[in-house]
């Protein structure tokens, strides 16, 4: 039956009082609150939103890190038919500006000082913006602000006003429908201003109760919640499921304590992107480097075998009595005590979404025991669109369109969907809404893709970025360029952490690469080869040996593909700073903002193209405290080998 998130809560509070609904650490203890206590507090809020002013459809921006009293006053602002809008926490202040004048918002609820900071930097910007309250108080004491205020005075605030006001909240609370607007979030903005995607309750609880359906979700599961609110995943996995199974969510004490608390929290359903899970194998893999020698052979030797039969396992297919008996002892050995030290010791349902995921690392996690899947959503679809089945689970695909969601093909390759959990439109943007929502109910998703023989969604790329080459002499058209495709083939080695490909109307294609520091860094430490910070490792001729190599492989691979052969990388450059969300060069989801990144580094892309062999550059950097700077180096650009599609094919044959 279709319902609302307060209601919710509020049903979840009469049914399970004392059960715990989030948990926070503080000072290294987790402190639990109940379903009866956070309805409490969402009441008070709620009051005190109440007798600030806020009204029904107001848009109240709510930034910070996972928090409990975050989490209830988005409750709150909802209970009042208001609109939660979470930005994202670690955005610079001008990032802000935009979204507050567009939603006209009046109304802030930020985590400290940090946020408090950035609010009050934008008020000359923001005129709509009256008042502020911060939930944690430290360094705010000597403040003087006009509207500055804390949670706990809001929260003061709202218990006065309702105890003068008795039916104000349960009377709110009924007038809220299913059908009214429930958040909205904005868009990470690649090509332009973000836009302001505007879900309704119905939307977001239809995905997330499709979601509890698919995976037999409980309200026994625990949760970490440690992604951006702001982040459509994390609000529907951290948010809308929450309160539709009525599960435990913890938000832990800091983002450098999140793998300490993962192992102590024990996630039974979990959720992160694929740079997370490659961080964390990097690192294992990095600690084993430095291990003995006995335990890296007993490391290698195990992870042979669950690289053979664990995903086999996983799939629930039999195994030979010698495989079963091996297996377990790697499991004795090596596959538990590894599943602890990652802290998926209970995870049940794992997932993995918003870019693909290396092949070798998918099958990794699946191989030692977890339940690593892939899904495919958007903000604009509540996520849920395809998740793959238990047992059915390919590294090359997405999984199956899921209880409600139509999928089409366009004659060009772009995948359209129909779901109960598209948005309802993109807020003040009419036009756009009209680009992407047909008069029938289809969303247009513009990635490329196509559904394989057994029903699975496979993606290629966006369908805007894939281009062509310039057409070889004597040939109608140029070969197939899908960027998005070849930069996560290289990314998909654990030395490149971020890679820019170009080619579109041009001859050949060339790519900036950015190294992953940490491992490439101890690469280098376990050779002896000394370093003196990032721009100095990116440019030794050993590093660039080693990304050369990567490049090769990805070649020798992409020429085993007849519609890709074309897009083999021909040069590439090591970048000299690592790109960054604060320079402009990703977004806050981490996505490369690739014409961006042409234009800026135009010098770079023409010294590839012009068959220079090194090429100077300069570039403005701004640090995490605000300062800005330059950094500068001469980057020296190799030519790879590239391979005949036909003598590919026939090695792969």
């Amino acid at each position: 039956m279709p319902s609302t998130f307060p209601r919710l809560l509020l049903d979840h509070a009469q049914a399970r009082p004392e059960a715990p609904a989030l948990r926070e650490k503080v000072y290294g203890i987790w402190q639990t609150t109940s379903w009866a206590a956070l309805a409490l507090l969402v009441r008070r809020l709620a009051c005190g939103l109440a007798h600030a002013g806020v009204q029904r459809g107001d848009h109240v921006v709510i930034v910070g890190e996972n928090r409990p009293r975050l989490y209830a006053s988005m409750l709150a602002a909802q209970a009042l038919g208001a609109i939660p809008v979470p930005l994202y926490q670690d955005a610079a202040a001008p990032e802000y500006a935009f979204p507050i004048n567009n939603a006209e918002v009046a109304w802030a609820i930020v985590e400290d000082q940090e946020q408090v900071d950035k609010m009050i930097e934008l008020r000359a910007q923001c005129p709509s913006l009256r008042r502020i309250w911060f939930d944690d108080p430290r360094g705010l004491r000597n403040y003087s602000e006009p509207g500055l205020d804390s949670v706990d005075a809001l929260v003061a605030a709202g218990q006065a006003h309702d105890a003068a006001n008795a039916r104000l909240f349960e009377d709110e609370v009924a007038r809220c429908q299913p059908g009214d607007v429930a958040a909205m979030f904005f868009t990470s903005g690649t090509t332009g201003n973000p836009k302001g995607v505007v879900h309704t309750h119905a939307t977001l609880l239809d995905r997330a109760t499709a979601g509890q359906r698919f995976d037999n979700l409980s309200n026994r599961e625990e949760v970490l919640a440690y992604m951006p609110l702001a982040w459509i995943g994390q609000n529907i996995f951290s948010y809308a499921q929450w309160l539709a199974c009525g599960y435990v969510v913890n938000c832990p004490e800091s983002a450098s304590t999140v793998m300490i608390d993962l192992k102590e929290i024990g996630p039974t359903y979990y959720f992160a992107p694929p740079r997370v899970f490659e961080g964390l194998l990097t690192s294992v893999m990095i600690r084993m480097e430095d291990a003995g020698r006995f335990k890296r052979w007993l490391f290698h030797t195990f992870m042979d075998v669950a690289r053979r039969v664990g995903p086999t396992k996983m799939d629930g297919k039999p195994l030979g009595l010698v495989d079963t008996v091996l297996y377990a002892i790697g499991n004795a050995c090596v596959y538990g005590p590894l599943r602890n030290t990652l802290g998926f010791s209970c995870v049940r349902v794992a997932y993995t979404a918003g870019e693909a995921i290396g092949p070798d690392l998918f099958t990794f996690y699946r191989s030692i025991g977890i339940n690593l899947k892939q899904l495919y959503g958007s903000t604009e679809t509540a996520v849920f669109v395809c998740l793959q089945p238990d047992h059915e689970v390919k590294a090359d695909t997405v999984g199956v369109p899921i209880d409600g969601v139509e999928i089409q093909v366009a004659a060009n390759g772009e995948i359209l969907v129909r779901s109960p959990g598209l948005l309802k439109g993109y807020y003040k943007n009419e036009k756009a809404t009209a680009e992407v929502l047909t008069a029938d109910g289809w969303y247009h998703t513009g990635d490329a893709g196509f559904l394989d023989a057994t029903g699975h969604l496979k993606i290629i790329d966006r369908a805007k970025d894939v281009g062509r080459l310039l057409p070889a002499p004597g040939a109608n058209e140029g070969a197939m360029f899908a960027p998005k495709y070849v930069e996560n083939k290289l990314k998909f080695f654990p030395f490149i952490k971020e890679a820019v490909a170009f080619g579109d109307r041009r001859e050949k294609v060339c790519a900036f690469v950015n190294i992953d520091f940490e491992a490439v860094g101890n690469w280098a430490e376990r050779r002896n080869l000394p370093y003196a910070g990032y721009t100095d490792l990116a440019a030794k001729k050993e590093v660039l040996a080693l990304v050369k190599d990567c490049v090769e492989k990805v070649n020798a691979d992409l020429a085993a593909d007849a519609m890709l052969a074309g897009s083999q990388i021909s040069r590439f450059l090591v970048l000299h700073k690592e790109l960054d969300a604060d320079d402009g060069e990703l977004t806050r989801t981490r996505k490369v903002r690739r014409g961006y990144i042409g234009e800026k580094y135009q010098p770079l892309v023409d010294a590839l193209y012009g068959g220079k062999t090194e090429q100077f550059i300069e570039t403005a950097v701004k640090f995490e405290d605000g300062r800005t700077g330059s950094v500068s180096a001469t980057l020296p650009i190799v030519d790879a080998k590239t391979f005949p599609a036909a003598a590919a094919m026939g090695r792969a044959a």
